[in-house]
């Protein structure tokens, strides 16, 4: 298995078994793998923001550690530290839940700012550094947080340096009645289902060799003028004091070569990029005073921006496909 497509379609039905309606957020996770992204869950509780990451971690066979936030949690309890052995007579290197394939910070919000910044260097580098000592954190390597929107007493909101570093912001919302009732009726067939019962349908191989086939991924220079039309929008929007930054910009270059992989295409469309407007930019922008105290949504202004913005029409004649605008059905 080595196409990207594969990789997604393994993923997604495996996680199905227990996950319903969620495909948005595996769609997500998989493209930040491909992609070396992070990924920001948001939620109210109980709609099943841990157990998606730690389902996607197990069936990407991925080793996999969960971080509790609260305002006690030192940075040391999350990159580690040096723990003396009296036996040995020596310092002892003790290293954190960040040296892990998948790093699940729960409820990030409610960890002091001081704790949220011990995650910066590994996000933006891969690497942390423990009383002057660099460490390599592995490979592949990504954070998902999780955090609840209505509940704010005793949190710390993230800072936008950190917010930017999140290449995704996904809304899980409550299911549909329909899903809710297929949960009820899956989990009175199994009651005791979990994510452990789901197997692993990848290995680190499969992985490289999506995100070697992600890279040589085609982009038209209509999209990347797409890409900044959308981009530049976000920082000239009445309602926004601060836009979209760069990371915006390659994050929509990186995940739109993944959106395309996974539905087995070596371009990129204007819809890919389109598609994930809303997930790259919302949690980037500031917006001004007015419009926050109006408690305009920042998805909102997202979707004003996409509507705005002229959708190029994109030939590609390397892979003699017709003129190419908008939907790929």
């Amino acid at each position: 298995m080595s196409a990207p497509e594969e990789v997604y379609e393994a993923i997604l039905d495996e996680t199905s078994q227990l996950l319903v309606g969620n495909e948005d957020a595996i769609e997500a996770l998989t493209i930040a793998l491909l992609t070396n992204g992070h990924v920001l869950l948001e939620g109210v509780p109980g709609v099943a923001k841990t157990t998606i990451a730690n389902l996607f971690a197990h069936a990407a066979n991925l080793d996999y550690q969960r971080i509790q936030m609260t305002p006690d949690v030192l940075p040391a309890d999350i990159t580690g530290t040096h723990i003396y052995r009296e036996n040995l007579g020596e310092f002892e290197l003790q290293r954190g839940p960040v040296f892990s394939n998948v790093v699940l910070a729960d409820e990030i919000n409610r960890a002091t700012p001081k704790t949220q910044s011990a995650l910066l260097e590994a996000m933006e580098e891969g690497q942390v550094t423990i009383e002057g000592e660099t460490l390599k954190l592995p490979y592949p390597f990504m954070v998902v947080a999780t955090q609840n929107p209505i509940e704010y007493e005793g949190t710390f909101n993230l800072p936008e340096a950190q917010r930017d570093r999140f290449q995704f912001k996904v809304v899980v919302e409550i299911p549909e009645r329909a899903d809710e009732r297929e949960i009820l009726e899956r989990f009175d067939r199994s009651p005791s289902l979990k994510p452990s019962d789901i197997s692993n349908v990848i290995d680190d191989a499969d992985i490289g060799e999506a995100r070697q086939v992600v890279t040589g991924v085609h982009v038209d220079d209509k999209v990347f003028d797409y890409i900044l039309d959308l981009v530049g929008a976000t920082r000239t929007h009445a309602a926004v004091d601060f836009g979209a930054s760069p990371r915006a910009s390659l994050a929509f270059l990186r995940a739109g070569k993944a959106a395309a992989a996974i539905r087995g295409r070596d371009y990129v469309i204007p819809d890919d990029v389109k598609r994930l407007a809303p997930i790259i930019m919302s949690h980037r922008l500031v917006l001004g005073t007015e419009a926050d105290i109006s408690g305009r949504d920042p998805r909102e202004v997202v979707e004003e921006v996409v509507d705005t913005v002229p959708t190029p029409e994109v030939d590609l004649n390397e892979s003699a496909t017709p003129s190419v605008a908008g939907d790929d059905d």
